[in-house]
């Protein structure tokens, strides 16, 4: 039987309880590092498979300019590929032709691992399960390609996701023309060719379950994992809320509660049921904000992603790194390392340590003749006499005060920038528990 298309019982109706309360939102620098460990990965990335994408392995630098913004880069081809020379090299294949860019032989060795990842047979049936999955989660069982591709990269699918995969399991998908439901144009979706009862379980399900699926029971009272960073408090009114809530009935994220009063708190805890299962789903447990909000329109949610964000900062956290804003499932991490490391995870991990490295080298060859520099000053000034070794030495105390306050107050603009991004969300910043 189709679970979608099934109603639960009045009973469940619940109208939202909880009086009005606000919580002042608290970064949590752990889950923060997670993401900013990323910077320019997806980026990176990106770029390597276009490179890979032409018969000789490499392109021209102007070529790659050109798709500067297909590519989300943030700065220019030149600058990006001189940032990371560890993962990227420039050569002139002959006098005549212009700068082509290639990929170094240590990128190309872990693109060679990671395409065994993805030619695998595990790999490949986990992820034609995971957005069939995601394709149960919506009403019309399809979305449009270009949704598709905003997710692939968290999906872990490959860049090259509908002839490398999708052709291969016709059973599962077609791609169709259908009306878009917010442009009104025909446009290619993804559909799921039939409903699969085996996929229909969440996560949270599996868990109560316990390898028995006989064991997951409609209406089973199911609480979500919570955990806040140092220095959140929840007033006592609040934590009540979240006791009795966390108490309301389990609704499967794959039942259709649409039927539910949207502003009553057994709807709610479907729509965290939904968004919860979704982030599960990806194989880094995260992804930009813009992604959610655009996927619950379409799964027919509106704002209601949003409020969810908003109301559970103890399921979900909101990252402002890396100039966007990242939702991510708690749970799924430890500090800033995920409990479950997906081995496409372990892969991009490898890119990020190789990236991290060209990054290093200029630094640790400053601080060296630094140091050299210094230490050249300090022998020459002893041999012109203490006097002058006094003069000296109150010169450096100036410069190094200097330095410092040089230093602080890069760190004072890093730190007024991020608060800039991160004041650029006013929900981020006070985080309230009613509509």
């Amino acid at each position: 039987m189709r679970l979608y298309g099934a109603k639960f019982p009045l009973q469940l109706h619940h109208h939202r309880t909880f009086i009005a309360a606000k919580v002042k939102w608290v970064r949590d620098p752990y889950l923060d590092k997670a993401v900013s460990k990323e910077k320019d990965l997806k980026q990176a990335i990106s770029v390597k498979n276009q490179i890979l994408s032409s018969p000789s392995k490499s392109l021209p630098l102007s070529s790659i300019s050109v798709l500067k913004p297909l590519l989300n880069l943030l700065t220019t081809a030149l600058k990006f590929f001189q940032k990371y020379p560890t993962l990227f090299t420039q050569f002139q294949p002959s006098a005549s032709l212009p700068l082509h860019v290639k990929l170094t032989p240590q990128a190309l060795s872990i693109h060679k691992e990671e395409q065994e990842i993805h030619n695998s047979p595990n790999h490949r049936d986990d992820a034609v399960k995971r957005l069939a999955k995601l394709l149960m989660l919506t009403r019309a069982t399809r979305l449009p390609l270009h949704i598709i591709d905003r997710l692939k990269f968290d999906l872990g699918l490959p860049h090259n996701y509908i002839t490398a995969l999708l052709s291969d399991y016709p059973e599962y998908f077609q791609v169709c023309e259908a009306q878009d439901c917010f442009s009104d144009k025909e446009t290619l979706h993804l559909e799921l060719v039939s409903w699969r009862d085996e996929l229909a379980v969440s996560e949270m399900e599996k868990r109560v379950a316990h390898g028995d699926m006989t064991n997951v029971k409609k209406g089973e009272r199911i609480g979500f994992s919570l955990s806040y960073p140092n220095g959140f408090d929840l007033k006592k009114e609040v934590k009540d809320w979240v006791f009795e809530w966390q108490g309301l009935p389990y609704i499967s994220p794959y039942e259709n509660a649409f039927h539910l009063n949207p502003n009553g708190d057994q709807a709610e805890k479907w729509v965290v049921a939904v968004l919860h299962e979704l982030l599960w789903l990806l194989v880094s447990k995260k992804t930009e904000k813009e992604n959610v909000l655009i996927l619950g329109d379409y799964l027919g949610f509106g704002n209601r992603f949003k409020k969810a964000l908003v109301h559970h900062p103890g399921i979900f956290y909101v990252s402002n790194k890396i100039r966007t804003q990242t939702v991510m499932l708690r749970e799924a991490y430890r500090k800033d390392f995920l409990v479950i490391k997906h081995p496409l995870m372990g892969m991009r991990f490898r890119y990020i340590h190789l990236m991290n490295k060209a990054i290093e080298k200029p630094r640790k060859a400053a601080g060296g003749a630094l140091r050299s520099w210094s230490k050249r000053r300090a022998a020459s000034s002893i041999n012109k006499g203490e006097e002058r070794t006094v003069r000296d030495k109150s010169w450096k105390r100036e410069e190094d005060k200097s330095s410092s306050s040089s230093d602080s107050e890069f760190e004072d603009l890093d730190y007024s920038a991020s608060e800039v991004e991160d004041a650029s969300n006013d929900e981020a910043n006070e985080i309230g528990f009613v509509n």
